[in-house]
């Protein structure tokens, strides 16, 4: 066996090594990312903990009769219109319930405090301002609805 012949026989190992693992990668990426789409915009219970009416009345905003669904948003954000749009549907639909719409940048320390990590973030508030529900990323109608019939009772 030549030298040649040596090297030709080491690239396609490599070639074909390099392939397997190529193949594995974007297995893993698909994976992912089929996982973090299913996550994306659900709903998720979360503890009953302090009520939120101080922060809303501070920021001069006036939570709902039943329920309030809180947005924070940023101004760059292609789903927080969207959002937007289902959220104020949703409320128009809804008796006692009121959308509030926050901009991330501007209310750092209640994002900070609320441990909000990406726009949008969607909390649905009880009638004592407890956060029940939340949602990272653009929720469906159909799971606000749903987190709104837990929340008003």
């Amino acid at each position: 066996m030549s030298c040649q012949e040596g090297w030709k026989g080491w690239a396609v190992a490599s070639v074909q090594g390099g392939m397997w693992v190529l193949l594995g990668v974007l297995t893993v990426t698909a994976v992912a990312g089929v996982v973090w789409r299913t996550r994306q915009g659900r709903m998720r219970l979360v503890e009953l903990g302090e009520t939120l009416i101080p922060t809303l009345t501070e920021l001069g905003e006036a939570p709902g009769e039943r329920a309030t669904l809180l947005q924070f948003s940023s101004a760059f954000c292609a789903p927080c219109r969207a959002t937007r749009r289902i959220l104020a549907e949703v409320a128009a639909a809804v008796p006692g319930v009121r959308h509030v719409e926050l901009d991330a940048e501007s209310n750092l320390d209640v994002v900070r405090r609320l441990n909000i990590l990406k726009t949008p973030t969607t909390l649905v508030l009880d009638a004592q301002g407890r956060v029940t529900q939340r949602a990272a990323g653009q929720p469906r109608k159909e799971h606000i609805l749903a987190a709104l019939a837990k929340a008003v009772g």
